[in-house]
């Protein structure tokens, strides 16, 4: 295969009742972990990059190696740009082989979020590329970005039925009740607002800020139409506390292909279980 964009892959999900999960990598190593897992599961996989990643890591890098694997494996497998709020940035990571990419203007009134996204729609669509938009506002920290508590908002239904029609989005990122980062009390998602938005949109539906959440919640979100969940720290933090023990346990070390195979093993455990929550295993 190549590099697919989420078009697809959402649909079925849709259709099926399952959710397709996108991981946030930052490496070779953590890109690794995602795609070996996803094969061994074989589900389709979305791997997910933010502007900071993108910068890293190299956009150029992040494309090659998806391609390799993607002729690899022959199970779908998409890289998305997760969060971008710079419209020509996301037009040049198109350009580079991106098939698919979120245009995050949720900070922006309703008319000029429609504006910009719909800038964005009108050229990915140029080159198949998908694009997911937000209406309403997470809180929390997702790398760069920072939304206070204070300034979250949840996602009106018929705002969304009316910006999905305006813009010709792809999929829609709600703000249902949950958080980027760690929650600091106990998620608590609207699943009414849920169904009130599933029943007036007809694309997929995305939920972020996952990292945290109990598994039940997740699952009654997908059973009420969400097909992409986005999964970032909760990788993260097994990954970077493996290195932390391995140093600990030995000093001395300094060759990556040893330090850096304990972060594997822990954040291979967690693309699992997000793997079997989401529904996604045995799809290919």
């Amino acid at each position: 295969m190549s590099i697919l964009s989420t078009r697809q892959m959402l649909l079925n999900a849709q259709r099926d009742g399952y959710a397709v999960p996108a991981f946030n990598i930052h490496n070779l190593e953590t890109l690794q972990v995602v795609v070996d897992t996803a094969v061994e599961m074989k589900s389709p996989v979305i791997i997910a990059g933010t502007p900071s990643t993108i910068e890293y890591a190299g956009a150029e890098y992040i494309n090659a190696m998806a391609e390799v694997a993607a002729h690899k494996y022959d199970i779908p497998i998409a890289i998305h740009l997760d969060h971008f709020e710079d419209v020509e940035a996301i037009k040049s990571n198109i350009d580079i082989g991106f098939k698919s990419c979120m245009i995050d203007a949720s900070k922006l009134e309703f008319e000029k979020n429609i504006a910009k996204v719909k800038e964005v729609v009108d050229y990915a669509h140029k080159f198949d590329a998908t694009v997911e938009a937000e209406l309403g506002k997470l809180g929390g920290q997702e790398d760069d970005l920072i939304v206070d508590e204070k300034d979250t908002m949840y996602t009106n239904p018929n705002d969304a039925a009316e910006f999905v029609k305006r813009t010709g989005i792809d999929s829609l990122a709600v703000a249902i009740g949950t958080a980027h980062g760690l929650y600091k009390g106990e998620p608590k998602l609207d699943f009414e607002r849920l169904k009130e938005i599933r029943s007036k949109v007809e694309v997929p539906l995305v939920l972020h800020g996952a990292s945290d959440v109990p598994d039940e919640l997740v699952m009654k979100a997908i059973s009420l139409g969400i097909c992409k969940v986005n999964v970032a720290t909760d990788l993260k933090i097994p990954f970077s506390g493996a290195l932390k023990e391995y140093f600990s346990q030995h000093p001395e070390a300094n060759d990556p292909r040893k330090y850096m195979t304990p972060g594997k093993e822990a954040m291979k455990k967690i693309v699992e279980h997000k793997i079997q929550i989401c529904g996604s295993a045995n799809r290919y």
